[in-house]
C-alpha cells in the first residue's frame, strides 16, 4: 500500500483487524523485517508496518531528519490512517522514534527491541576519526587541493564510517549523524504506557546497559534479556520473541 505524507511516497502494509499494532523498523531495514511478527499478530490485531522515509519503498525526506522529524512523520501517518492509542513496537531506530512519540502521545502499550535513543559512550578512536576528518576538510580548502576535495573526503568517509554510514546515500548519512547525536534520556520518564523491553545480551550497537537504564527510567517497564543475542535478537530468535510478545499482549487480543 502507498500513501503520501508531506509529499513523500510512503509504503506500508495493513492486515488484520482490531487494536492497532504499529511496527517501526530499524536503520537499514524496512517493513519486511517484521513480516513474521505481522503474520503472527494479525490473527488478533490490526497490524501496520511502515517503511520510514529513506528506507524500503518509501521516498527520502527532503532534508536530513532528526528524531523530531521522524516522530512528526509517525504522528501524521497515524492521523492519515485514523490510528489512535496504538500499541507500538520499534526496533533500534524505530524504537528511538517510538520513545519520542510515546513521550507526548497516547500509546496503549510500547515494545522496544534493542532500541536506540541513548547517546553511546565514545571510545578515543571515535574522536580521533572525527577530528582527523575535520582537519582534512580544513586542509583541503588550500589552493591546489580543492579540486579533489570531495573525492578525498568521500574516500575518508567510506574508510572510517560505520557500515550503516557507508551504505547510506549522502542525505541519509547526514540524517544518521543527526540521529546518533541525540540523547532521549529526558523523554523516558514521560512515557506512561506499559513498556516491554527485549534486548540481546551481546548487543554491541545498543548495549544491554542502555536497556537496563531505559527500564529504570520508564515508569512502567520490564526488561527481557536474551542470552547470547545480538542487536537483531528478535529476528534471530523469532519463536522466543513471539512467545514473549504474546504474553505481553495477551489481555488485548481480539478486543
Amino acid at each position: 500500500m502507498k500513501i503520501k505524507i508531506d509529499g513523500i511516497d510512503i509504503a506500508y502494509t495493513d492486515s488484520g483487524s482490531g487494536q492497532v499494532v504499529l511496527l517501526l523498523h530499524g536503520w537499514g531495514a524496512n517493513k519486511e523485517s517484521f513480516s513474521f511478527v505481522a503474520e503472527s499478530l494479525d490473527k488478533h490485531f490490526r497490524v501496520i508496518s511502515v517503511d520510514f522515509p529513506g528506507f524500503g519503498a518509501s521516498g527520502e525526506p527532503p532534508v536530513p531528519w532528526g528524531v523530531e522529524e521522524y516522530c512528526s512523520f509517525v504522528e501524521k501517518f497515524n492521523a492519515a490512517l485514523a490510528i489512535q492509542n496504538p500499541i507500538i513496537m520499534g526496533h533500534s531506530h524505530g524504537g528511538r522514534t517510538a520513545i519520542r512519540y510515546a513521550s507526548r502521545n497516547p500509546v496503549h502499550k510500547l515494545i522496544l527491541l534493542d532500541s536506540a535513543g541513548l547517546k553511546p559512550k565514545r571510545k578515543s578512536s571515535y574522536y580521533i576519526r572525527v577530528y582527523s576528518y575535520k582537519a582534512a576538510k580544513h586542509l583541503l580548502k588550500l589552493p591546489g587541493l580543492r579540486r579533489k576535495r570531495e573525492q578525498i573526503l568521500e574516500r575518508f568517509r567510506k574508510s572510517t564510517g560505520s557500515d550503516d554510514y557507508k551504505q547510506a546515500t549522502p542525505l541519509m548519512r547526514q540524517t544518521l549523524v543527526k540521529l546518533v547525536n541525540e540523547d532521549l534520556k529526558a523523554y523516558l520518564p514521560k512515557i506512561q504506557a506499559p513498556t516491554l523491553l527485549i534486548w540481546g545480551e551481546l548487543d554491541t550497537a545498543t548495549p544491554l546497559e542502555h536497556g537496563k537504564l531505559m527500564e529504570k527510567l520508564i515508569p512502567n517497564a520490564g526488561l527481557v534479556t536474551m542470552k547470547g543475542g545480538s542487536h537483531w535478537v528478535y529476528a534471530q530468535r523469532p519463536r522466543e520473541t513471539l512467545i514473549i510478545l504474546n504474553n505481553f499482549l495477551e489481555s488485548d487480543k481480539d478486543k
